[in-house]
């Protein structure tokens, strides 16, 4: 699988912890920075991985600001995301479980890297509920998407 990550310069450390992770896994990785320390908007860095999602230049996408609030609210505005901010474990199961999140997102100032590490192994080893109850509800988030187009 060929995962995306973006980050802006709060989470330099962990990003390079996470693409550690995500390689020795099997994963391909496409890095869309920063690799800079100088204060940076994390929305590009949003917008950027939400259209490599979004127009299959990669599987998945994986984004970190101070919060992931941020960075994981500009990849929402890319159609067809959708960025879960996921602090442990258990919300990341679900984003992929329920939600068919296609981008993660966490905070660097909020949770530590081996805590972030974790979450991005339950996330990836999740699959999406297809069918039933969670199908008709990701069917139902993308039709108030195309209504506002």
């Amino acid at each position: 699988m060929t995962i995306g990550i973006g980050n802006d310069h709060s989470a330099l450390e962990m990003k390079a912890a996470i693409i550690k992770l995500l390689k020795e896994r099997g994963h391909e990785v496409v890095d869309y920075g920063t690799d800079s320390a100088e204060s940076t908007d994390y929305p590009i860095y949003g917008e950027i991985v939400g259209r490599a999602v979004v127009n299959h230049e990669v599987d998945q996408g994986i984004l970190i600001c101070g919060t992931g609030l941020g960075i994981s609210l500009s990849a929402n505005k890319v159609k067809g995301v959708r960025a879960a901010v996921c602090s442990e474990p258990f919300t990341a199961r679900m984003a992929r479980m329920h939600n068919n999140c296609n981008i993660l997102a966490f905070g660097s100032r909020v949770i530590g890297i081996e805590l972030a590490k974790m979450i991005v192994e339950v996330w990836l080893d999740t699959g999406f509920e297809e069918g039933g109850r969670h199908q008709r509800r990701v069917d139902m988030i993308t039709e108030i998407e195309e209504r506002w187009e």
